[in-house]
């Protein structure tokens, strides 16, 4: 280009005056797939579930309240797999998530508990359910950070640190189950509850292992498929048939199998020690085995160069 009209495309550019009235250009947006909005629908949906159990509560509602939590904590397990199958994991999903699950099973059972029994121990009761929703935001907030550990073994995945926030949620709600079946009533099983409530938001925020399940039932064999559809629609069947039953025997039965957790987690943490033992003695084996070939000199000492004299002159 020549100076001269180098200049005059300068003078142009610099000069030229701006059209107010010219709109600014638009920032065009991909388009989201909408196989990215579907598990966010699933969450948004439980966490409808979730408020609207916090006012069947408020209305004395519990039967309701509690099947709404129910059906948040099934929706809670299928959000997470619709995704990972439909590649459909985005960080706004499991942001959106992890506030879900606070309100879910965090906030929501807390105050289910509350406008049950625990409003007639007052302050104390209202600690117990403020504790609890607090356990459940830490437990999460911890899971948040802690998933993108790169240091974490890969058989880590099988368990996580903690009951997580739907079966705390779930479990803690043991005291209203036994109560619909008249095994539980009076003041001493509010205080009971007071208690219970404390142990399960304690060992939600724990550093227990506790088996995930996130790697069972991603693939069935073809001739397990029906067996399956069997158990999934007896399961239904019983827990619409006999909720309180059903709920208070698989509370019981998680309570129970947390020891089975820890004793395997224990295992894994063994298997590891050995593997890792047993790769350092084959690497120092390696090291000792080509040191000779390689002309490397052994370590000083008295007896590593005998040739050396003991003095300088």
């Amino acid at each position: 280009m020549a100076p001269t009209a180098a200049r005059g495309y300068i003078h142009t550019m610099v000069f030229q005056p701006i059209d107010p009235t010219q709109s600014p250009p638009r920032r065009r947006f991909k388009a989201i797939p909408v196989r990215t909005l579907l598990p966010n629908l699933i969450t948004l949906l439980a966490l409808c579930a979730g408020l609207t159990a916090i006012r069947l509560a408020i209305e004395s509602k519990l039967e309701l309240a509690l099947g709404a939590i129910v059906f948040a904590a099934v929706l809670d397990g299928i959000d997470g797999r619709v995704a990972r199958m439909l590649k459909g994991t985005s960080r706004f999903g499991a942001e959106l998530d992890s506030l879900a699950d606070f309100v879910n099973f965090g906030v929501a059972p807390g105050l289910i508990l509350y406008f049950w029994g625990l409003h007639e121990l007052k302050s104390a009761g209202w600690i117990a359910a403020l504790v609890f929703a607090i356990c459940a935001a830490l437990r999460l907030a911890r899971f948040n950070v802690m998933i993108d550990d790169p240091d974490k073994p890969a058989w880590s995945g099988n368990f996580f640190t903690g009951i997580p926030a739907p079966a705390g949620a779930l479990t803690v709600l043991l005291p209203i189950y036994l109560y619909f079946l008249g095994v539980s009533n009076g003041l001493v099983t509010i205080w009971l509850t007071l208690f219970y409530t404390l142990a399960i938001g304690l060992l939600m925020v724990s550093r227990l292992p506790v088996l995930s399940g996130k790697r069972v039932g991603k693939r069935v064999p073809p001739e397990m498929v029906l067996p399956v559809f069997v158990v999934v629609v007896l399961v239904f069947a019983l827990l619409i048939s006999y909720p309180w039953e059903v709920l208070s025997v698989s509370a019981i039965v998680y309570l129970a199998s947390l020891p089975l957790s820890w004793l395997s987690y224990r295992d894994y943490v063994r298997k590891d020690a050995l593997a890792a033992s047993a790769a350092g003695s084959e690497s120092q084996a390696s090291v000792n085995a080509t040191a000779p070939e390689a002309g490397l000199s052994p370590p000083a000492g008295d007896d590593a160069a005998p040739d050396r004299p003991t003095h300088l002159n």
